[in-house]
């Protein structure tokens, strides 16, 4: 059999809403690792809020995090770093623009250094978790190296005019996207991200072609991942977009879908 690179997202596809793994899900993977096939993360989330389900699966693989933003291997130091930050500039208008009256905060993460332009409440305590510093206070002062990501926490009234401000103003340098959880979270990145990307340059690594990769998702950040793979599964919670793109469509994250199509795909008994 062919050797295939096995992709997953974490938050509504890996983990259940709990943001646990199912005993399941662990052991198909496990299965599909011990047939010779690769497993990795391909999630959002920055490494520090990703690391612990890498090393629960006991991956040896290079990890995507923050959809592409940042490609890097926990366990290879030899392995070259990608880092796609956004420009300082750019970075620095959009705070401008946005910061005083249209969020009720904004987050900037610097891989795993974290700014906030209002000091974290308890809504806001998440971010700051395991991060290696946390700053508060005027980002246009303290933020001096360019962002992996920055995420307004627009007003209901604003968020579709910063939105349409992002995409008009910033288009060249920028992408965005609307979280469904929580309302009315905007997530800026570089223009040049996505981890379709990412996968690019893994799957080039591990010498399998992009035919031989399967990637799971759910949301918006999954759209370029599922539309580049050979085989782009979509969760059964996947939003309706994704499962226009997918090749396949599996059961919801809380009934194990990526288990399913696996112990299918390759007759693993789990």
């Amino acid at each position: 059999m062919s050797r295939y690179l096995i992709a997953v997202d974490l938050d509504g596809t890996l983990l259940r809403d709990d943001k646990t793994i199912s005993e399941r899900n662990i052991r198909a993977l496990q299965a599909a690792r011990d047939a010779g096939h690769e497993v990795m993360i391909a999630t959002g989330r920055p490494h520090r809020h990703s690391i612990m389900y890498y090393e629960q699966l006991g991956l040896t693989t290079p990890l995507i995090n923050f959809n592409g933003a940042l490609v890097h291997h926990p366990k290879d130091t030899s392995y070259a770093v990608t880092h796609r930050p956004i420009p300082l500039k750019t970075a620095h208008d959009i705070i401008e623009e946005v910061s005083e009256t249209k969020a009720h905060n904004i987050v900037v993460e610097v891989t795993d250094h974290v700014y906030f332009h209002k000091d974290p409440q308890e809504f806001y305590g998440p971010y700051a978790e395991r991060a290696l510093s946390v700053t508060s206070g005027d980002l246009l002062k303290h933020l001096q190296d360019e962002p992996t990501s920055l995420l307004i926490h627009a007003t209901k009234e604003h968020v579709d005019n910063v939105r349409a401000s992002l995409n008009k103003v910033h288009a060249e340098a920028v992408l965005n996207r609307q979280w469904r959880m929580p309302e009315h979270m905007i997530e800026v990145m570089s223009q040049n991200t996505s981890k379709a990307l990412g996968l690019r340059e893994v799957s080039k690594h591990l010498n399998i072609s992009r035919e031989n990769i399967i990637a799971f998702g759910d949301e918006e950040n999954d759209l370029e991942m599922l539309d580049y793979v050979g085989t782009g599964v979509a969760m059964g919670n996947a939003i309706s977009q994704l499962k226009v793109v997918a090749n396949e469509v599996t059961a919801s994250n809380m009934d194990d879908g990526i288990a399913i199509y696996l112990e299918e795909k390759f007759g693993i008994k789990s």
